[in-house]
């Protein structure tokens, strides 16, 4: 393989202009990484000029990409201070500009098609039905436990199942369900998700390793997560199901907007201090108009293994409550149990592992009342969901 250098990256990108002058002599160009094939830089702009410039980021893709030795190309734009303010490459983690740990996502480049501000959701991902958001208003509630095994339960009612991992600061989906290793691209192009247990998976913990912090500023990450979205190999999907990070973010402002999303879940447990920040997770959903299809309660209970007491840790029905005054649907309850919590911690989710458990009858009930929202969603003008009532 030949050796890629900043030089050469640097080298090509002067053909890349913007208007008379090209990026690299504009100050344009940082936080440039290379690793085992694979560049990751940002291109810094002004915000206002975000939108119209990514025809520009494309062509500076395509160059690089072209370049011998390289693998994959990941092209940012980034606002983060003003153009030309840059520091003419910013190698390595030093200098100016948004600066990524050593392992950048490994995304295979975008090409003529690729995200970010600018493309249209009419042509995201063509080939994946409905896109499903599992949100929670704060961390530490199991909602990815519970979008690991949701998409499992889905899977398991015959639908053809992705699961997207979009928490790039910590990625947990990986070991969740037992997969490990870079990912490999089957046409050079894009990259192949990982499978297992019959779903698609693609993370952020599969692309650096498991140990290594994600250092980026808001910008670079934003765009980064679009365009692992977008470059995965999914093929034919009937639901992506992504599993988003904590809160209530940038993040989560760019995939509502630049995703086409079908609908939102939100996950809380029932003590007051959850169900308040799962409030704010739905209440930003509706204000990007993102219907939700209502709230699931998780830990909802604890039974004991021994004496079969029934104990409300966190509290009792906060969830219920929570989704009539939020009107909305309560979607289910998942008790707290140390079988969810050891399956999910060794690779094995209880939906995948347990299928006849009442664990997993609990995570498949939901499944099946969110497909029928996702079912009804695609074909109502309004994508507005059916009120759908767990007894």
């Amino acid at each position: 393989m030949a050796d890629i250098t900043q030089e050469n990256i640097l080298a090509a990108l002067k053909t890349v202009k913007d208007g008379d002058i090209d990026i690299v002599s504009k100050n344009m160009v940082s936080g440039v990484q290379i690793k085992d094939g694979h560049v990751a830089f940002a291109i810094e702009v002004a915000t206002e000029r975000g939108p119209q410039l990514e025809p520009l980021r494309r062509e500076a893709e395509k160059v690089v990409h072209a370049l011998p030795g390289v693998i994959s190309a990941t092209v940012v734009l980034t606002a983060e201070k003003q153009a030309g303010a840059g520091n003419g490459g910013g190698g390595g983690n030093e200098g100016g500009g948004p600066q990524p740990n050593q392992a950048m996502p490994q995304a295979a480049k975008g090409g003529p098609g690729g995200p970010g501000a600018g493309a249209p959701k009419e042509d995201f991902l063509p080939n994946v039905k409905a896109i499903v958001a599992v949100a929670s208003g704060k961390g530490g509630v199991g909602k990815s436990t519970t979008a690991v095994n949701l998409a499992l339960a889905m899977s398991a009612l015959g639908n053809k199942v992705g699961l997207l991992d979009a928490d790039i600061y910590g990625p947990s989906i990986p070991r969740m369900l037992g997969i490990s290793g870079k990912p490999t691209s089957s046409d050079g192009k894009s990259l192949d998700a990982k499978e297992n247990f019959g779903i698609k998976a693609m993370s952020m913990g599969l692309l650096v390793e498991e140990d290594d912090p994600v250092i980026w500023r808001g910008p670079m990450a934003q765009s980064a997560l679009i365009q692992m979205i977008r470059d995965i190999n999914w093929g034919e999907l009937d639901v992506l199901v992504v599993d988003m990070p904590p809160g209530t973010g940038d993040i989560h402002l760019s995939l509502a907007q630049q995703v086409p999303l079908t609908g939102a879940v939100i996950v809380t447990t029932p003590q007051d201090i959850a169900l308040a920040d799962a409030r704010k997770g739905l209440n930003m959903f509706r204000k990007v108009e993102v219907p939700v299809f209502g709230i699931i309660e998780n830990m909802s209970y604890f039974l004991c293994p021994h004496c079969g007491g029934r104990s409300n840790i966190f509290s009792a029905d906060g969830g219920v409550e929570e989704a009539k005054r939020m009107d909305t649907d309560l979607l289910g309850q998942i008790p707290l149990d140390i079988v969810i919590r050891e399956t999910s911690d060794s690779g094995e989710p209880i939906v995948a592992s347990q299928p006849d458990s009442e664990h997993a009858k609990a995570y498949k009930a939901i499944a099946e009342i969110i497909c029928a929202k996702v079912a009804y969603a695609l074909v109502d003008d309004n994508n507005a969901a059916p009120n759908i009532v767990m007894q």
